[in-house]
């Protein structure tokens, strides 16, 4: 019995090598086209769209070769080949070319760097397919078997690329390319036999100055002068953080000074550029396409294309095959050589290039401005855009209330099942561009009381500036700080902030609104903290938050279900939270079998309430308390295992107190 009826099966014997070959050129446009994008936008179609496009490309373009290989073999034809696959056999090393990528994407996630030697022994695997095919095509009756020279060329530069790119944002060979030539020091022997006590008098070059680059000069080019700065952190510090390796002194008052010697917004702006770099070496292929061997690769790959194209117009006889598969190869020409160009523009409209400017000043002052003038023109320029400046945002509560499911150990699909679905159901967005200035100008202010010790600094996670404001408060509050674990923490302030807004919900004493600002950047760093501790853990210091955050939730949604008839919208579930009575420590009452915080945070939110403090220094105190948490968070977090290009970096002007490490995150 016949599934098919032989009409379908003759079709697509027909198309099916036809059809896989254009889907293999339409993801590759896809993933030019959209992958950068993924770096400043949230839509989640977009996500979705990179996502199936990046998992589909390889195995699409691995199978049509693998069909190529077949080529002739049911009819049982060794010798010469049919005219027509011969014309098909031609399109091996385009697939060569789709196997290589894009240069705007190798990876979509950290672990795909760890699979550099699969894609190696898939570059030895690939290209000896594509060549078996080569040579059973091969033909002295028409010039296809000579115009597929050029293009074997091109694609194995390209998928060379790709795997000497992955091998380059691998873990270990990002660490070892970043170590220095072990220096032994000077001869110990040598120093006693020459001995001189006055030599203790001579100031050191490390320690009596700090290079922190010539970035006058780039005040010559438009914005080139944070640019430049943001280039040499990356290249001198950002690296070195990411790869675990230490900094010393010098590093971290080089990058305070530049920090302080820039508004909010350019401070800012400098580390955007830094992780916009990180994130080009980590995804990309900007270790080989910026540099002089990158550069001299794709000109070879560019004009092996064009002759391509131009020997196939000339040449070929297009009544000895198939108009539609004359038609195809047209298509993967002029396909590749469009995605050469967009490789070619984005080149030029990149960051890589206004460093390069910058670096230029010295000999082509007015050219190079000129240049960059006409780079940042263009609305389509990527120096403009580096991120999303939105942060992610969980909120307990609304999520515990619009989850319908039962509050028992049967269903917790909030934090467990569908996780992926469930990222995009229960996050929000918020703009942030208003927050810069506060947040650092308060770790300004944080660096100018303790000094030079940032160690020290780096250790507190809200209990500086509770002690800063006396002791009665810092004995009142302490407990939700300095006595319980991080995750813990997070989860009771997240929770007492919430109650706390809504308990000011109403207050319109003053005029100005003392709340708004501070009220809002406490909300957004408090959702973005929660947003971390589910769905990004391993961005935090390890501790047991998802017990917590299952046994909260739980005990949230069964409060909220038993009084589901009382509760008409949000404020009404806040109100019935405060109203429980919170007197008796919560831990005396149920114990610690359970690790639900829930009304140890309403005993906080109670607490912040009953403070004899303008509502003002409340929000204040707040603000600058999830400030710590976030500076905290980014000083204890290690290399994290994944990566969420669309994350906002946690607390961007950190890495200048010491320290911290990048937040390099995903989508």
């Amino acid at each position: 019995m016949e599934i098919f009826p032989e009409s379908v099966r003759k079709l697509w014997d027909e198309w099916e090598l036809r059809s896989m070959v254009l889907v293999s050129l339409f993801l590759q446009i896809v993933l030019t086209i959209f992958s950068n994008s993924r770096k400043f936008t949230v839509a989640i179609w977009i996500r979705i769209l990179i996502w199936s496009a990046y998992l589909s490309a390889d195995w699409v373009a691995t199978v049509s070769l693998g069909t190529l290989s077949q080529l002739g073999d049911s009819e049982g034809k060794h010798d010469d080949m049919d005219p027509h696959h011969t014309l098909m056999a031609f399109w091996a090393p385009f697939l060569l070319l789709h196997l290589g990528g894009p240069g705007t994407i190798t990876a979509y996630s950290l672990e795909d760097n760890e699979l550099w030697l699969r894609h190696l022994l898939g570059l030895a695997v690939q290209v000896g397919v594509a060549f078996y095919v080569f040579l059973r095509s091969w033909t002295s009756r028409t010039p296809l078997s000579f115009l597929s020279i050029p293009m074997f060329v091109a694609g194995i530069i390209k998928y060379g690329e790709r795997a000497w790119v992955l091998r380059s944002a691998s873990k270990q060979h990002f660490g070892d390319a970043l170590l220095l030539v072990p220096d032994p020091g000077p001869d110990y022997m040598e120093i006693v036999k020459e001995y001189d006590p006055e030599l203790h008098n001579v100031e050191t070059a490390s320690e009596s100055s700090i290079d922190d680059g010539d970035h006058d000069g780039t005040k010559l080019i438009s914005g080139g002068k944070y640019m430049n700065a943001a280039y040499s952190l990356f290249k001198e510090q950002l690296r070195r953080l990411y790869a675990d390796l230490i900094l010393s002194l010098d590093d971290q008052r080089k990058s305070e000074g530049i920090i302080r010697s820039v508004s909010s917004e350019e401070a800012f702006k400098v580390v955007e550029a830094e992780l916009s770099f990180l994130y080009d070496v980590l995804y990309t292929k900007a270790v080989v396409v910026y540099s002089p061997l990158g550069i001299l690769l794709r000109t070879v790959s560019f004009l092996s294309t064009i002759s391509t194209l131009v020997a196939f117009g000339f040449f070929i006889e297009r009544h000895e095959f198939s108009n539609v598969d004359i038609n195809i190869t047209y298509a993967l020409l002029f396909g590749a050589i469009f995605l050469e160009i967009y490789a070619i523009v984005v080149l030029i409209l990149s960051d890589w290039s206004i460093v390069w400017l910058c670096s230029s000043k010295r000999k082509y002052t007015l050219l190079t401005n000129w240049i960059h003038r006409a780079i940042t023109s263009f609305p389509s320029s990527t120096s403009g855009k580096r991120w999303s400046r939105s942060m992610a945002q969980n909120n307990l509560i609304d999520s515990c209330l619009r989850d319908k499911t039962k509050f028992d150990h049967e269903v917790n699909s909030f934090f467990d099942k569908n996780k992926f679905l469930e990222r995009f159901r229960y996050m929000t967005w918020e703009k942030v561009d208003d927050m810069k200035e506060p947040i650092l100008s308060f770790l300004l202010e944080m660096t100018k009381d303790v000094g030079w010790d940032r160690k020290k600094l780096l250790k507190h996670r809200g209990d500086y500036v509770i002690t800063k404001k006396g002791d009665s408060i810092s004995r009142k509050l302490g407990w939700s700080i300095v006595s319980v674990e991080f995750d813990h923490s997070i989860l009771l302030w997240h929770i007492a902030t919430d109650l706390f807004s809504y308990i000011n919900d109403d207050d319109d004493e003053d005029p100005i609104n003392p709340k708004s600002e501070n009220a809002k950047i406490s909300k957004c760093l408090s959702e973005y903290m929660l947003y971390l501790l589910v769905m990004c853990p391993f961005m935090l210091p390890k501790g047991i938050g998802k017990f917590r955050i299952r046994d909260t939730c739980s005990e949230a949604k069964r409060f909220f279900q038993e009084r589901r008839l009382s509760i008409s919208d949000r404020k009404e579930a806040c109100r019935l939270l405060l109203e429980v009575e919170t007197k008796f420590d919560p831990i005396e009452v149920k114990g610690d079998k359970s690790k639900y915080v829930l009304f140890e945070a309403c005993r906080l939110a109670k607490m912040l309430k009953s403070l004899e403090m303008e509502l003002r220094e409340k929000w204040e105190m707040i603000s600058a308390v999830w400030v710590e948490m976030l500076c905290y968070a980014a000083s204890h977090c290690g290399i994290v295992p994944k990566a969420i290009p669309n994350l906002p970096p946690p607390c961007a002007p950190l890495p200048f107190m010491g320290g911290a490490k990048p937040f390099v995150a995903a989508a």
